[in-house]
């Protein structure tokens, strides 16, 4: 069984990342949607003395905003089982990475928002802290995203020493999924008339490592990464982008630099993070 975990908080950001993951998955064999929720238990008052609301009552509440969201999202998600699991803890990225290794989660898919700096700050840094975990792909959908079926798809390659760094049976099982045609995009600034040896080297690697799904390959000549992605999905139509974070790359930096920044909060499509 396929086993997808969304978090929410219960903000239109999170509802629309559970409504896309409702429609991205309804089509999937043998596949379960889990929403997650995760809060603090009740502290005494600031003086000691207990708050009137106990931690039953939160459960309640939050028991059926779950429930909710769940009829809410059921009509999107066709013959997919719908879950619901509230959990208390201090930190949603470590419990919710306790609950993806005991369940053996295949995907997290959560939402991100760039509205506002605060915004950004509180449910952005939950979001890439997830993706910075390296133990599950990570769908990031944007708040604007509304689902269209997953024909063109993206995978941002460095094609550097990518048969070590390629984590290919995760980015198999994400194509298996939605069965879409692969581009595979490579951004270098260095890019000239003819490409490299080197390069085409790589390429002939990765082909044939994605062989099954018929990989066509693009070289695009920029230094500014978030603009070639950007302008890149717009021309092509490209309905997912899958990156590969990895250390000591241009990529690594991918969620750390203010060009990732911009990728990840204002990308109008979904982005999917997969560590090596």
């Amino acid at each position: 069984m396929k086993k997808f975990l969304v978090p929410t908080d219960f903000s239109d950001t999170s509802k629309n990342a559970a409504k896309y993951a409702a429609q991205a998955v309804a089509g999937v064999l043998d596949a379960k949607i889990i929403l997650y929720n995760v809060s603090d238990k009740i502290a005494a008052g600031s003086d000691g003395t207990p708050l009137v609301e106990t931690d039953g009552d939160r459960a309640l509440i939050l028991g059926a905003a779950l429930a909710q969201l769940r009829d809410e999202i059921a009509p999107f998600a066709g013959a997919t089982k719908i879950e619901t699991v509230l959990e208390y803890g201090s930190s949603l990225v470590e419990t919710m990475e306790r609950y993806v290794r005991h369940y053996d989660i295949d995907m997290v898919i959560m939402g991100i928002t760039g509205a506002t700096r605060l915004e950004q700050i509180f449910i952005g840094s939950n979001t890439l802290d997830m993706v910075n975990t390296a133990i599950v792909p990570v769908l990031i959908v944007p708040p604007d995203a509304s689902f269209k079926q997953i024909k063109n798809v993206v995978l941002a390659s460095d094609l550097k020493d990518v048969a070590t760094t390629t984590p290919v049976a995760a980015i198999r099982s994400v194509l298996d999924i939605f069965k879409p045609t692969l581009h595979v995009v490579n951004v270098d600034a260095e890019h000239y008339v003819a490409v490299t040896d080197e390069y085409k080297a790589e390429v002939d690697i990765l082909g044939s490592m994605l062989e099954e799904y018929k990989p066509e390959f693009f070289f695009i000549r920029q230094y500014d990464f978030y603009d070639a992605i950007s302008q890149y999905t717009q021309d092509k139509n490209i309905d997912l982008v899958i990156i590969i974070p990895k250390k000591d790359s241009f990529i690594s930096g991918l969620f750390k630099t203010s060009h990732t920044k911009k990728l990840a909060y204002h990308s109008h499509v979904p982005i999917i993070a997969i560590h090596e």
